[in-house]
This record gives C-alpha cells, sequence and structure tokens, in this order.
C-alpha cells in the first residue's frame, strides 16, 4: 500500500511536510525534477497484473543426476519455483532460451541445474556464464558449489578487484564453468590465459543491466568469440528492442519463458518522505533507523562520496553499518555483504551498480536516500525487500 509521507515520531499522517538534510556531496541529485516517485509508485499499483504460474512438479521428479537432486533437497528445496520449472525442461533438451525473471525468483538454479546435469554427462563440457557485477557473478558461484558437491565439477571466478594471478592459476586447473565479469573475462582472454572458442554454453545473466552499465560491445565482441554451434542462455528482467537485437543475432530459435507476474512484489509497501531543509535529512534517517521494526535495512545512495559519507555519518550516530561502492576492493564488499547478512551489521549503505548480487531474504526496509534515475532503478531497488514471500517497505527521499 502508498503511504504518501513518514512520521518520524511513530506514524504515517497524510500530506505532513518534513524538513531534511545530508552531509554528502551525493544528495543534491535530489533536486532532480525528472524524477517523479509518485509516478513510479503509481504505475506499479495500476499495472495489470497476469494470472499468476502455478508450479505443477516437485524437483524428485526432474530426469537429473541423483547426487545434484540430493544437493537440491538438501538446500530445502522440494519444489521449483515457476522460471525453474519453465526453463530446466528446455535446458536439458539443449534449446535456447530468453528468460525475463526478476531477481529473487530462482533464475540463478533455472540455468545452473541443468547446466550442471549437461557438464555431469561431459565432463569436456566447457560453460561461460557472464554477469554485469562482481557481487552478482560472486553469488553465482557460491549458488554453484552449493549445488555440485560430491559431482567432481569446479568453476572458475572471474572478477575485477581480485588477484589476476591467482586467477590465472585456476584456469590452469580442470574446470567445466567459467563465471565472470566481462571486463575481467576480456583482461585474461588479451594476455592469452584462455580461449573461449572451445566454451558450447553461454550464460548471460541480467542482460539489461549490462546495457545500463555499457558493456555492449564487449558482449558483443565476447559473443563473436564463441563457436557458432552452442547452446545461449539470456535472463533479463526487461526487453528493450536493443536488447532483442542481441539475442536474436546471438541466439537459434530461442525459447521464451516470460515468469514476471508484477512489476514489484504485492507485498512491498511503498513510502514517501518529503523534506524541505538538507540540514535536517540525516535527523530524519536518524529517528526511523532507531525504531524496532527497522530489523535489516539497505539504503541507496547515488554516488560512492555520497555512500562513504553517510556509512559514516550514521556510524558515529551509534548504527551499527557498512558500506558497498565501487571505490572498495572486491575482498572488502565481500567482507561488508557477509556481515550484512550474518546480521553483524544490521544497516548497509550502496550504490546501483555495488548492489547487483544482494541476495539477502530478511531485508525489512529499503530506504532511497537518493533518488534512483530511472523506474526499473527503482523496481531494482526495492527488489532487495520483500523476498521469499516475506513483507517489505520501501521508502523514498524527497526534496519539496
Amino acid at each position: 500500500m502508498y503511504k504518501k509521507s513518514f512520521n518520524n515520531r511513530g506514524g504515517y499522517q497524510g500530506k505532513r511536510k518534513f524538513n531534511g538534510g545530508n552531509r554528502g556531496r551525493g544528495n543534491r541529485f535530489n533536486n532532480k525534477k525528472a524524477i517523479n516517485i509518485e509516478g513510479f509508485i503509481s504505475k506499479i499499483e495500476n499495472e495489470p497484473k497476469k494470472e499468476e504460474y502455478v508450479v505443477k512438479s516437485t524437483y524428485d521428479e526432474l530426469p537429473i543426476n541423483k547426487t545434484l537432486k540430493l544437493n537440491i533437497l538438501n538446500k530445502g528445496f522440494t519444489v521449483p519455483t515457476a522460471v525453474q520449472e519453465l526453463t530446466i525442461p528446455h535446458i536439458l533438451k539443449g534449446k535456447d532460451i530468453i528468460g525475463l525473471a526478476n531477481t529473487g525468483t530462482g533464475k540463478t538454479a533455472a540455468y545452473l541445474i541443468p547446466l550442471i546435469e549437461k557438464a555431469i554427462n561431459n565432463r569436456k563440457e566447457k560453460i561461460l556464464i557472464i554477469a554485469p557485477t562482481r557481487e552478482l557473478a560472486s553469488q553465482i558461484n557460491v549458488e554453484f558449489y552449493s549445488l555440485r558437491k560430491e559431482l567432481f565439477i569446479y568453476s572458475v571466478l572471474l572478477t575485477g578487484g581480485a588477484s589476476m594471478g591467482r586467477q590465472m592459476k585456476d584456469l590452469r586447473r580442470d574446470y567445466n564453468f567459467v563465471i565472470a565479469t566481462p571486463g575481467r573475462l576480456k583482461d585474461l582472454m588479451r594476455r592469452n590465459q584462455l580461449d573461449i572458442s572451445k566454451f558450447n554454453t553461454l550464460v548471460l545473466d541480467e542482460v539489461d543491466r549490462m546495457f545500463d552499465m555499457g558493456f555492449v560491445v564487449e558482449i558483443k565482441e565476447l559473443i563473436r568469440e564463441l563457436p557458432k554451434n552452442r547452446q545461449s542462455l539470456f535472463f533479463s528482467a526487461t526487453l528493450s528492442p536493443k536488447i532483442e537485437d542481441l539475442i536474436n543475432e546471438s541466439s537459434n530459435n530461442p525459447v521464451k519463458i516470460n515468469v514476471i507476474n508484477h512489476t514489484a512484489a504485492a507485498n512491498i509497501s511503498h513510502d514517501v518522505v518529503k523534506y524541505n531543509n538538507d540540514n535536517s535529512k540525516i535527523e530524519l534517517l536518524h529517528e526511523m533507523l532507531i525504531k524496532t521494526e527497522f530489523k535489516k535495512v539497505l539504503i541507496f545512495g547515488r554516488t560512492k562520496f555520497g555512500v562513504n559519507n553517510l556509512g559514516k555519518e550514521l556510524r558515529t550516530r551509534g548504527f551499527s553499518v557498512d558500506e558497498i561502492h565501487g571505490n572498495k576492493r572486491q575482498s572488502a564488499r565481500t567482507k561488508s555483504l557477509s556481515l550484512f547478512k550474518s546480521n553483524q551489521v544490521t544497516i548497509l549503505v550502496a550504490t546501483d551498480v555495488a548492489s547487483r548480487g544482494i541476495d539477502v531474504n530478511d531485508i525489512t526496509h529499503v530506504i532511497n536516500y537518493d533518488l534512483p534515475d530511472t523506474f526499473e532503478d527503482y523496481i531494482h531497488r526495492i527488489g532487495r525487500t520483500g523476498r521469499a514471500n516475506k513483507s517489505g517497505s520501501a521508502i523514498t527521499f524527497v526534496k519539496q
């Protein structure tokens, strides 16, 4: 349910105005008049809803290796998600796929399960998975290792911010999967450390985000290096004409799977905080964060500088907080995310790009301390809460 503004004394009060401010430079972007959060929320609430897909099978019915099946069951999963039930059989048959699915719908397992099965049946199989960010690539790798236990199938993780020498060493070992970000993959290919011409399976995850981040040229160059006779799997939350053109050029009669029922989860409430004075914005945030219902909070800032400053300010006020942004080393970003997942810190401040791959099911609140640039960014941000059928809350600061 959408509420107009947040009352920092414990409730909601119609169109009450609040003063607010920020001690980080990045928040001057909140003055951008092109962003209409109320319009975003209205678009979500008025969007026609598709009939929800009803899953009909169980994992036990899948025609896959017994150990792989046991690994799935040991994770506590007995029934596939919609994207998994619709996608896995086609991938097992070698079909190309366009999978339209939001994060949190189980799409990673939807391609990992059948591709691990593919590698079990052919130990020489080479599979390339490309993700837009380090966090997402790392998350995919974690999921991979939870599914391949006792199967003696290995992956190499290639991301920026990690040791190039270590990755070169890993590439000299036996592996079936390479999970990579575009930049580091291209660097290692330039150094003749990796020849992808023998990889006959390609996965592009979050294709829309790769386009947003300007990886189009790199992706097209990488695809040209792959064999023409291959299986290609594309996953995206949106399908623009440019993305569709890339997929059509790079695939063979792909099966289209669409499990996006809603733009945003129905169990997320949307709230707008209006403020006048920059000097008190941080005070309003403080008043929110001390409330007991703000148990695990993800705060979005627009710039690295602003995120860093906001994290420091909240720490001086006694909050348990950490930051994720592009200036932090990969090891530090991984540590920050681990602390957040394990509740050793309860507040994480992040930029949009660095937040990709944050897969945490118990985030109670997402706060847009700085406005998102686009509707798609808003959807991505708020999708970090309300996961696994839990309720969530999205709060956006807007300057009057």
